[in-house]
């Protein structure tokens, strides 16, 4: 290519990667791309570790459906779509009355137990939640040229810590942060919850099996439906852009039930919640942008997609030095 060798610095390591995951190069271009947000409810609310009352997920929901919130403006200034899975809202959703975003009713229980006092859900709900996590991706990828993860539940910042501790031995005040941005007096209610869950897991999960209980142990909904989103991706051969903090607690369960899953998946951005970085470094995952973000539904993700975009279109379409007539260097 008519440029410095490295000069794009981690670009070229992810159109490098695109063509891997394409298995051509150059690799297709990532478009059109298509955010999966899956939602669900928690359990542990009840123990006061979010200011938020729960009916706030269904409500963002229909939001979402309206197309009044952050991820559709981000969506739709990028050509992007928008699906949205109930994969375990507590409340009731109402149909929309407009053809916006796609809702795919694929819930698994209305919500998960608390976390604090016992499993979250069992091994067979997460089992069932993976596989839905599995199907909409092998649904959404043919017509997708990248798949974003995105996510809604009141509360889940709880349970993705709890996953960051169990699959990397951070402790919990290492990982857990403020989420939607609670006062201290509640981040220490919540680091506590977040302790007592872990508690119960004894090691590190070393197997399929057993990461596949700490899921149901301390995990949501949501969050194995995205684990078994970026199994899906991989078995598709289409990229998967990762978002938060809730999206790389799902990456560690997956990589612990297909280590190779994870050479499909970019990570978008580095969050701001604390347990983000140590997944990422955990996974291995050098995330494309930093702007501290902690909104989740996608939207960090997607802000990253033009960098992907543009990693492919480089690789694509600039011209290499025999065929532009320019002097290589030291020829």
């Amino acid at each position: 290519m008519t440029k410095p060798p490295g000069s794009l610095g981690v670009l070229e390591d992810v159109a490098a990667q695109l063509a891997g995951i394409a298995g051509s190069c150059p690799a297709p271009l990532p478009a059109p791309a298509t955010v999966a947000v899956f939602a669900g409810d928690h359990g542990v609310h009840a123990q006061g570790v979010t200011p938020w009352p729960q009916e706030v997920t269904a409500q963002m929901v229909a939001n979402f459906l309206a197309g009044g919130a952050v991820v559709n403006a981000f969506a739709a200034e990028l050509g992007a779509v928008v699906a949205v899975v109930d994969v375990g809202v507590a409340g009731r959703l109402e149909p929309a009355p407009f053809p916006a975003p796609e809702l795919i009713d694929r819930r698994i229980r209305p919500g998960t137990a608390d976390l604090a006092v016992g499993p979250a859900m069992t091994v067979d709900e997460a089992r069932r939640a993976v596989e839905v996590g599995i199907e909409v991706a092998t649904t959404l990828a043919p017509g997708s040229g990248c798949l974003v993860t995105g996510d809604m539940g009141i509360c889940n910042t709880t349970p993705a810590a709890a996953l960051v501790c169990a699959f990397t031995g951070a402790t919990p005040q290492e990982a857990t942060g403020r989420g939607t941005g609670i006062d201290d007096p509640t981040l220490a209610r919540k680091i506590e919850v977040v302790a007592r869950a872990v508690g119960r897991i004894p090691s590190r999960p070393a197997t399929p099996e057993a990461a596949l209980a700490v899921l149901a142990e301390v995990g949501g909904l949501e969050h194995a439906a995205l684990a078994g989103f970026v199994l899906g991706a991989a078995a598709t051969r289409t990229p998967v852009l990762l978002d938060g903090v809730i999206a790389g607690s799902a990456a560690l369960v997956a990589a612990a039930l297909c280590p190779t899953a994870l050479e499909y998946a970019l990570a978008g951005h580095a969050g701001a919640e604390p347990g983000h970085a140590l997944a990422l470094q955990a996974l291995g995952l050098r995330p494309l942008l930093g702007l501290d973000l902690r909104l989740g539904e996608g939207t960090g993700a997607l802000l990253a997609l033009p960098l992907v975009a543009g990693a492919a279109r480089a690789l694509r379409d600039v011209a290499t030095f025999d065929s532009a007539g320019v002097t290589e260097k030291g020829r």
